[in-house]
């Protein structure tokens, strides 16, 4: 942004690594506040952020990072809690010693206003107000595309999240050439929380193509429907929504085993460049 008054710019900063995983400031003190009280309930009210926009910043996080940024701790005689990885404390480290480079960068070039004139400021504003883009879908995975098979109308594209887990994509023939889709290209899958299927019988057959098994690590109840979402073995977590009798019925709670299941054409894909 720019202050009026000094003819200044602030900044602040959002990072984007190779795969296209945004850090901005409010996820970065949400993270600072979760190593230093070890709660995220208590990380949330001094940011501050609701309980659930907290958790899903962390989910969001932990499943677009390389690996995870916060774990969960259970059991103990605190009753378990939140903390940063090893990981996640030197991505603080280093976005904010980024940040201090940045905010330089922006006062040289503070330097150079008048130069550039009140007009073109505007019309640079209102481009990057354009280009920030954000989505409605709940569950945001990414990694390199590991297979692609040309169906004459659409194509199968296959993309690597982890050592255990593949995600399956059909999209049109035209949408595949168009986004540039090759072998090891990074790609994000986009699937709404309202299309994935859960499941807790493990001989059920069904015609999904992706499925993700792990365990219940928070159930948000609404009015209506129930938001649940489940942690996997990589520590990467996927959400559902589901009726308040269905969440009954299957028998979820926290700690239950369960599978998370979407149809290949219910994934979206994006990519960076």
């Amino acid at each position: 942004m720019i202050n009026r008054d000094s003819h200044r710019f602030i900044g602040r900063l959002a990072i984007e690594t190779d795969v296209g995983a945004a850090l901005s400031d409010t996820r970065i003190r949400l993270l600072e506040e979760i190593d230093r009280r070890g709660s995220i309930s208590q990380a949330a009210k001094a940011v501050p952020l609701s309980y659930k926009a907290a958790w899903d910043a962390v989910d969001a996080l932990n499943n677009l990072a390389p690996e995870p940024l916060v774990s969960r701790v259970t059991g103990g005689r605190q009753g378990g809690g939140t903390q940063l990885t090893e990981y996640g404390r030197r991505i603080v480290a280093m976005y904010r010693a980024l940040e201090i480079e940045y905010q330089q960068a922006l006062d040289r070039l503070a330097g150079r206003l008048d130069d550039i004139g009140p007009v073109g400021i505007k019309e640079f504003q209102a481009l990057m107000h354009r280009m920030a883009m954000k989505t409605s879908a709940r569950n945001q995975f990414t990694g390199p595309i590991t297979g692609l098979r040309d169906g004459g109308v659409d194509y199968e594209v296959r993309l690597r999240l982890d050592r255990d887990t593949e995600i399956v994509a059909v999209i049109t023939k035209e949408s595949a050439e168009s986004l540039g889709l090759a072998i090891g290209k990074e790609v994000c899958a986009l699937v709404k929380s309202s299309s994935v299927l859960l499941m807790t019988d493990g001989d059920l057959h069904i015609t999904a193509r992706n499925r993700m098994r792990g365990e219940v690590a928070a159930i948000h109840a609404g009015s209506v429907n129930d938001e649940v979402t489940l942690q996997l073995l990589s520590g990467r977590t996927v959400t559902a929504v589901v009726t308040h009798g269905s969440c009954e019925a299957l028998g979820l709670a926290v700690g239950v085993p369960a599978c998370a299941m979407f149809k290949s054409s219910s994934v979206i894909l994006a990519t960076w460049d």
